[in-house]
């Protein structure tokens, strides 16, 4: 006997349907899985087995073949458990059920129940625009994939769920999503009420969130640039729905949402240690997974004491800083995840730290302090916009006990700034300063012209690059967007300009 079910696969950000046929024939007992599969879905057969057993059915003693088409793109996971269980049901006539319309994942326990997958959230967005009217999932998958209108998604716990449902025996309310209240994380992430001192800091921060500006924060430790970093969350603008949609598609692949999480609305804030692999760092494997730069994306990924991280992974993000995606090849396929993020690094001047400290000295051997910035290479530096100092706090900026300006006051500056530059780049592929490229910068940044003629005085004494003039262009365009300023004026050049003057201190001193 021969049957037939849905099913969806997915490589990289790929998902494909996929089709699970079984066929009962004659001969000694086999059970064959082919069309591509790697080792996790061949195990299916010995989870499979003992589900059906399990579960009160008989388990064909004949030859069995299950295909899984297409044959020629690779097959992982275990999802296809749920819908190789069915199948196999169909063809040995112990169910009889219409399954066309139906989409099955889900991976098996050895006594029926249904365990959580990766990749859910995709998988549901394909079966949808592929015309399917029901997909089967994990409950603990339920809410991320019930985010998606157009498909009715039924979260199951066991296998007899699933065919009481076919049966008509008893039906399966569609998940619907589950409301959380971000209010309360939002209560807890880390304000800038708290920081002393470092107005010029913030400041910075400040421009670097409406802009979506790549930064680097320099200064001796204690100064608090790891304080500061993790509070740039809190005045990041809300994420948009496609934001939210896009980043949570990521989590799903790389099973990183927490049991029955929803749609993520917060921002990331990705801080891997500087012993991450360039793997980790960019994603891969023999099957390519998402890496924290694709984790961070429409977030943050902080690079605290960037000089200790390997040459050859701060060399991998050069291409992906500005193409907002990383391509990874191997020899099964291509992977292409999106990684559209807010780079922001911090480092000590030094070995010691102390280097240009007003008080302490700096007890590094000479040269060191040259070596240890020559770690970071001049075409990261290139694509980091603003370069800023963190230097020591006083003693009565510390013990002053008043509060300073709120997180929340400065995102509604943010968000204020954020919506012109939406508006002004809304027929084109960008969604912030940041992201224009070099015609988009010659249209949007218009200058005045003492404007300009600052910034022809910068290019020549600081030798900029033509990166760095389109990056100041930038900067200076966010400036004038926090003022409301439709022209870029000369204090808006001359701030920006501040923000790439550092490079003289530390790395041409």
């Amino acid at each position: 006997m021969f049957a037939r079910v849905n099913s969806l696969g997915i490589y990289g950000m790929e998902v494909f349907p996929v089709t699970v046929e079984a066929d009962i024939s004659g001969g000694l007992p086999r059970f064959d899985v082919v069309g591509l599969p790697d080792s996790a879905v061949s195990e299916s057969r010995d989870r499979v087995h003992s589900a059906i057993k399990n579960c009160g059915f008989t388990f064909p003693v004949s030859r069995i073949t299950v295909n899984l088409a297409p044959a020629d793109r690779r097959k992982e996971g275990p999802i296809y458990d749920l819908a190789m269980f069915i199948t196999l049901l169909l063809a040995s006539e112990q169910l009889d059920a219409d399954t066309s319309g139906y989409a099955f994942l889900g991976e098996l326990s050895l006594d029926g129940k249904i365990r959580h997958v990766n990749g859910v959230l995709p998988m549901v967005i394909s079966a949808c625009q592929n015309g399917f009217h029901s997909i089967f999932v994990p409950a603990v998958n339920a809410n991320e994939a019930a985010v998606v209108q157009g498909i009715k998604v039924l979260p199951v716990d066991s296998v007899m769920q699933v065919i009481d449902h076919l049966k008509g025996l008893y039906k399966i309310s569609p998940a619907v999503p589950h409301e959380e209240n971000d209010e309360d994380s939002y209560l807890y992430m880390p304000d800038f009420a708290d920081v002393k001192g470092q107005f010029e800091a913030k400041r910075a921060l400040e421009v670097a969130a409406a802009g979506g500006h790549n930064t680097l924060m320099i200064g001796s430790p204690g100064t608090g640039k790891s304080m500061l970093a993790k509070r740039i969350p809190s005045i990041l603008p809300s994420m948009t729905f496609e934001e939210s949609l896009d980043t949570t598609k990521i989590y799903s692949i790389a099973g990183a949402l927490k049991g029955r999480s929803r749609l993520i609305t917060s921002r990331p804030f990705r801080s891997p240690h500087h012993t991450v692999s360039t793997v980790g760092l960019s994603g891969g494997g023999a099957i390519p997974k998402p890496g924290e730069l694709s984790l961070a994306h429409n977030g943050v990924l902080f690079l605290d004491e960037l000089p200790e991280f390997s040459r050859q992974s701060m060399e991998i993000m050069r291409q992906p800083l500005e193409d907002g995606k990383i391509t990874i090849s191997r020899a099964s396929g291509t992977s292409c995840y999106p990684c559209s993020v807010m780079l922001v690094c911090a480092m000590n001047p030094c070995p010691c730290g102390y280097y240009g400290h007003p008080v302490r000295d700096c007890t590094c051997h000479e040269g060191a302090a040259a070596r240890y910035l020559s770690k970071v290479s001049g075409p990261l530096l290139d694509r980091i916009d603003i370069h800023i100092e963190v230097p020591p706090v006083d003693f009565d900026k510390l013990s002053d006990t008043h509060k300073g300006e709120p997180s929340a006051k400065i995102k509604e500056r943010v968000e204020a700034a954020r919506k012109i530059q939406q508006e002004r780049l809304k027929d084109t592929n960008a969604n912030c300063n940041a992201q224009m490229n070099a015609s988009m910068t010659r249209e949007f940044c218009v200058a005045s012209e003492p404007a300009m003629k600052m910034l022809q005085m910068a290019f020549d004494k600081l030798g900029l690059s033509a990166r760095a003039y389109d990056k100041i262009l930038r900067v200076a365009r966010t400036i004038a967007d926090l003022d409301n300023s439709e022209i870029i004026e000369a204090t808006h050049i001359a701030e920006a300009i501040q923000y790439r003057s550092l490079d003289r201190k530390f790395w041409n001193k």
